[in-house]
Formats: C-alpha cells, sequence, structure tokens
C-alpha cells in the first residue's frame, strides 16, 4: 500500500516543507488541488457535499499545480506528484501539454495527471470554456496530449481541436500515466481507459466498490497493465484497515496525517510530525510482512 499527501487547502508556504518531509519518511506522492479562481458566489451546487457547499472557505489558496511541480521538484528526490484533480477542459489542451510535459522533464518523470470534467459552470464561462461539452473535450484532449507528449512530429484532426503537422519539445522523459477523478459510471469508464482512477473520500467498503467496478469494467474491455486505485478513505486507522483496502484493490491512499494526531488547525511542524507519526505507526507496519 502507498501513501500520498494531500495539499488541497494548505497556504501555499506549506507545500515545500510538507513535500520535503515527505520525501525524506517515504510517502509515494503528494498530490495538489486545482482552482483557477474561487467565485464569491455561484449557483453550481458542489457535487460532494450533500448540502451543495464548497468544503473550503475563500481564504483557500490555490496556487497552479505545474508551477508548484517545478519548485518541488527541485527539492525532492524520490517523491511523484499527481492532480487531484485538474480541469483540463478549462485548458487549451496544447497549454496542458506544455505545462505537464515540461513538469515531467524537470522531475526526472516524476508526475502523473490527475483530470476530471469539473464541477463548476461558472467557472468555465469565466474562461470561456463551454461548460455542456466538458466531457466530450476532455476526452479528445487527452487523445492530443498522449501524440504532443510523443517524440517527433505529429498532427491531429478531432470534433473540438486540430493540430497541423508539428512538435511540442521539451518530450516527457517516459510516459505521462493519466489518471481520472470522478465518482459517475461515465467517470468510471473514462478511468478504466486510461492508467488509474482518483477517487474522493470515501469509505472502505466503497472503495473496494469502485475498485471492483473499475476492474470489470478493464476486462471486460480487454485493457491490461499497471491501474491505480487512488481514493481518500474516511473509516481507515490502523494498519489492518489499510491493508483490507489494499486486498481489495486500493493501490494508494490519499491521506493528510497530521488530521489522526492534531485535527484541521495544526500547526505546519505539528503536520510535519503527524507525517512522521503516520510513518511509524502506519505506513511501516503495513509495509512488514506482519503488518
Amino acid at each position: 500500500m502507498d501513501f500520498a499527501v494531500v495539499t488541497a487547502f494548505l497556504p501555499t508556504e506549506e507545500i515545500l516543507p510538507i513535500a520535503v518531509a515527505a520525501d525524506e519518511l517515504g510517502y509515494r506522492s503528494l498530490t495538489l488541488a486545482d482552482h483557477v479562481v474561487d467565485l464569491e458566489s455561484i449557483e453550481t451546487p458542489y457535487p460532494y457535499e450533500a448540502d451543495g457547499n464548497r468544503r473550503w472557505d475563500s481564504s483557500t489558496e490555490w496556487p497552479d499545480p505545474w508551477v508548484t511541480v517545478g519548485a518541488l521538484g527541485a527539492v525532492t528526490t524520490h517523491l511523484r506528484f499527481f492532480t487531484s484533480i485538474y480541469i483540463a477542459a478549462l485548458r487549451s489542451p496544447f497549454q496542458v501539454a506544455k505545462s505537464v510535459g515540461t513538469a515531467a522533464v524537470l522531475t526526472g518523470g516524476r508526475v502523473s495527471l490527475g483530470v476530471g470534467v469539473g464541477w463548476c459552470r461558472e467557472e468555465f464561462d469565466l474562461l470561456g470554456q463551454d461548460f455542456a461539452t466538458r466531457g466530450r473535450r476532455t476526452d479528445e484532449a487527452l487523445a492530443l496530449l498522449r501524440r504532443l507528449w510523443e517524440p517527433g512530429w505529429t498532427e491531429f484532426a478531432g470534433e473540438f481541436y486540430t493540430a497541423p503537422t508539428l512538435v511540442m519539445r521539451p518530450h516527457p522523459p517516459a510516459p505521462v500515466p493519466i489518471l481520472v477523478g470522478g465518482l459517475s459510471d461515465v467517470a468510471l469508464r473514462r478511468a478504466a481507459r486510461h492508467d488509474g482512477w482518483v477517487g474522493d473520500v470515501c469509505t472502505t467498503d466503497e472503495a473496494i466498490s469502485f475498485a471492483q467496478q473499475l476492474h470489470a469494467i478493464r476486462q471486460e474491455a480487454g485493457a491490461t497493465g499497471p491501474f491505480s486505485v487512488v481514493p481518500a478513505l474516511s473509516d481507515a486507522i490502523l494498519p489492518a484497515d489499510f491493508a483490507r483496502a489494499s486486498a481489495g484493490g486500493v493501490t494508494e491512499v490519499m491521506t493528510q496525517p497530521w488530521m489522526y494526531y492534531f485535527g484541521r488547525k495544526a500547526s505546519l511542524d505539528q503536520k510535519i510530525e503527524g507525517m512522521r507519526r503516520f510513518r511509524d505507526d502506519v505506513m511501516l507496519p503495513s509495509a512488514s510482512p506482519a503488518g
């Protein structure tokens, strides 16, 4: 079982020291969230809370993920980075390919693109992107990204995007894994066509159910190769809990380890101490033969 440290809603200045600590403590990944802006008033309900309200307040910072990855890659050695979740359909796929590809080069291939179709209509309107076609545009953009990251000349002709013969350099040192977020059947099927699925907060039983659905979809489609299942577990505390998730098909768990020890208002020192304690209490026992 691997573990990813979640940086969503953290002050920007805390992300770098948390990444350094995660690298030293043996966490596999660090996740970065994405919004271009946070609008004061919206009519679109937030889909991951029953009351439709956003999980964060207006003081939350949203640093650009790929600029941030470039900085984090310079101070870490082993830690991987992925977005949870990047809304590619808010941007030109050519700019997305350039940003992600450059981050992959600067980190020595330690990035994955976690992508979703987005939920906030008002943010799409502000950036001049069509909300109604975001799913189809995402599918086409992901196909285009794969082509743009390949060495040599390429061209592309789709419903929404067209590329004459061109090349985009620098090329990522290896194929960039694409992970897809979302809980709907459409999102799961989109994830199954790529390299993995990034979930939301859910119980272990729910995560195992999602893993089973994804496995069945991939088996039906004849898909092969590595596939990541990466949720955040609301009820896993002990090593045995994470072992059960792993046995059920979960490959990596997103977590803010300090929440187990110090709560939401932890200081930076407490966050790093919480990461260390979680490493000792959960990660090392989970990695041992008896864990």
